[in-house]
């Protein structure tokens, strides 16, 4: 299972791009775990689904859950500000950020149970159900990121990359 795709590198100085690059890993990891039933069936389990399982429960373990936050409490509460009418898909999305979590609990622990050789298959429609759930959520989000360009201030954008750059110092 590999992946042969450009990463999308992006800074804190621009943290609407960081949003976006943290969605490239999101499709990324969704297409890693849509080939994944397949490529099980065929190859079992073996070291390189390990290692991209790995790779896909630290991201959605740590990383999603920090992009959740920068959006939640830096980004969109910016963003409403400059477009108060942006608040009803703030409100979708906050809430969409809930079951994103909730499906993520459901699919981890499969994928947990696969790497420690508990299991041999990961439910195919627990994985379509994750995915959809983020392809629907990324659609909603991706154009309040471009309002962001449009409205949010150099002084403020560069603020607030230095907030979400701080949230993940240990």
């Amino acid at each position: 299972m590999l992946n042969i795709e450009s990463a999308h590198f992006a800074s804190w100085d621009d943290p609407i791009e960081m949003l976006y690059a943290c969605h490239s890993k999101v499709k990324m990891f969704c297409k890693q775990l849509a080939i994944l039933p397949d490529y099980l069936a065929k190859n079992g389990v073996n070291q390189a689904v390990k290692n991209d399982v790995r790779q896909i429960i630290t991201y959605f373990n740590l990383s999603a859950p920090l992009h959740h936050d920068d959006e939640e409490k830096d980004f969109f509460p910016a963003l409403v500000k400059h477009v108060p009418q942006a608040q009803a898909d703030i409100d979708k999305l906050e809430n969409e950020h809930i079951v994103l979590h909730q499906n993520w609990a459901l699919l981890s622990a499969q994928l947990t149970q696969l790497l420690n050789d508990e299991r041999n298959h990961v439910d195919r429609d627990l994985i379509a159900a994750f995915i959809a759930g983020y392809d629907h959520h990324i659609s909603l989000e991706e154009p309040l990121f471009e309002l962001g360009k449009a409205h949010l201030s150099k002084e403020e954008l560069q603020a607030m990359g230095k907030i979400m750059f701080n949230r993940r110092k240990v």
